[in-house]
């Protein structure tokens, strides 16, 4: 993978913010969905999704930087001081069957008449957190078994954008990851917003490592009635003047279909009625409620017959509610 700072096409010095907007920026334009006719599209959006993982991640950014892991994410071995491939004291790698493979050339025997292997193995051993075993030969070949300190992260993250509906009642939805593979994903009802789906065994692959699992982040989008207030939902309700003054039966769309509720008469715009059980479902819990505010919505244009009522009572019925501020 190239240079995650030239895929996203800022500098080395760039903020933080600076390197959100370009990913965002290139993220929309490369999206698949939007280069339906693009059959390179999904590269190129798994390569910008692949750079943000790494520079869009203050940690990983700053292992970048120092050498520590290459474009992919993968840690860089580094060798030792003054060692050299080649030479004495150097060496070289291969990798075969998942495992990593060091030759190191000691420059003859140690002073017990060996050559050392059974240092070198400790040396491994402690850096790599796996198995190490030396092999015989002009020069002390070593093959370790990464242990999980080593293992790359082969997980994927994509993000799912549902509807509140979806959240509550539970779906199904096709979710696409950052390497252009499509996968449905079922919602358990209940879900909420920022909670992760683990698919296991839907990530990279790499020969000789578990497939890693897709990270599905699941975001609920902003419904036009209802406002999540944790397991509760709030609604504003429109009711007409006459409704609010003389009282009235109007309906309430709530998830599960609407309800009718009882207007008292003289309600108030801004009078908040509760609707128990009407909220989000809760695992192993009564759901939440559904507070309903009342507002009172006055007709469109100008009322000659009203603005004559409103000045009969300006005249004979004055009143100020603003007396107690």
């Amino acid at each position: 993978m190239r240079n995650p700072y030239d895929v996203l096409g800022v500098n080395k010095g760039a903020s933080a913010a600076e390197i959100k907007s370009a990913f965002r920026k290139l993220a929309k334009k490369h999206h698949p969905d939007a280069n339906k006719n693009d059959p390179k599209a999904a590269a190129r959006f798994s390569e910008v999704n692949a750079a943000n993982e790494i520079i869009g991640d203050e940690e990983k950014r700053k292992q970048f930087d120092r050498g520590e892991i290459d474009a992919e994410g993968k840690p860089r071995f580094q060798g030792f001081p003054g060692g050299g491939a080649g030479g004495p004291g150097g060496f070289s790698r291969s990798s075969r069957d998942g495992f990593e493979t060091f030759t190191f050339r000691t420059g003859g025997a140690g002073p017990q008449g060996g050559h050392g292997g059974g240092a070198f193995d400790d040396i491994l051993s402690s850096m790599f957190g796996g198995a190490a075993r030396a092999r015989g030969g002009g020069a002390e070949t070593f093959e370790y078994e990464p242990g999980p300190s080593a293992m790359p992260d082969l997980d994927l993250n994509a993000s799912l954008g549902i509807t509140l509906e979806d959240a509550v009642h539970g779906a199904e939805k096709r979710v696409r990851l950052p390497t252009g593979k499509e996968l449905n994903v079922k919602i358990p009802a209940g879900i909420t917003s920022g909670q992760t789906i683990r698919l296991r065994g839907q990530g990279q692959e790499i020969a000789g490592h578990r497939p890693g699992d897709a990270l599905i982040t699941v975001t609920i989008a902003q419904h036009p009635l209802f406002k999540v207030d944790g397991n509760d939902l709030r609604a504003e309700l429109p009711v007409t003047l006459y409704e609010a003054v003389l009282g009235a039966k109007v309906r309430v769309p709530t998830l599960d279909g609407a309800v009718e509720l009882s207007i008292p008469k003289n309600t108030s715009s801004g009078r908040t009625f509760r609707l128990r059980g009407k909220g989000m479902p809760v695992k192993g819990k009564d759901p939440g409620d559904l507070f309903v505010t009342v507002r009172i919505a006055l007709p469109d244009g100008n009322d000659a017959d009203l603005e004559a009522l409103m000045q009969r009572w300006r005249e004979t019925k004055p009143y100020n509610p603003r007396s107690g501020m």
